[in-house]
């Protein structure tokens, strides 16, 4: 064999092999590899889309964690406010409730003074008929000098 010959052989089993490589198996070669790369391309924007919503959602956690904190504290505060309601009319409650219990024994005690100076009246006026009967030396009729007796009680 001739070794120009075999290299005109072989140039063009190289160029049928490039030209059949370029026609049936590079198309769907560069096919696969298109695809894959879209396929990656796709991903990496849905991760990225991901990414965002995720930190969105992040976001609005924080915003709803921040609400739900805030009608926290004001349903605290308002709680307070109700408690500090509920002491300042038991106060309001206790203070009347001790006037009012003051006032029953303030009236008892009048009652009671008033009572205690009739009977010391009574008794001035039965120890005065008795020191009258002493000095006299005779029975004094208290039902006799009833007006007498009733007017030395005004006195006293």
């Amino acid at each position: 064999m001739n070794l120009n010959q075999t290299m005109w052989y072989q140039a063009g089993v190289f160029f049928i092999l490039a030209l059949f490589t370029m026609k049936f198996v590079w198309p769907p070669l560069i096919g696969a590899i298109d695809a894959r790369m879209k396929k990656i391309a796709d991903g990496l924007a849905a991760a990225d889309q991901g990414r965002i919503a995720v930190e969105e959602g992040k976001k609005q956690a924080q915003l709803e964690l921040a609400k739900a904190r805030e009608e926290g504290l004001k349903q605290v505060a308002n709680a307070e406010k109700y408690g500090q309601s509920i002491v300042e009319e038991a106060k309001n409650a206790a203070s009347a409730e001790a006037a009012r219990i003051i006032a029953a024994a303030q009236a008892e005690a009048a009652n009671q003074v008033t009572k205690a100076r009739e009977e010391l009246r009574d008794q001035v006026a039965a120890l005065a008929v008795k020191g009258a009967e002493q000095i006299l030396k005779r029975e004094v009729n208290a039902s006799a000098h009833a007006d007498l007796l009733n007017q030395l009680k005004t006195e006293l």
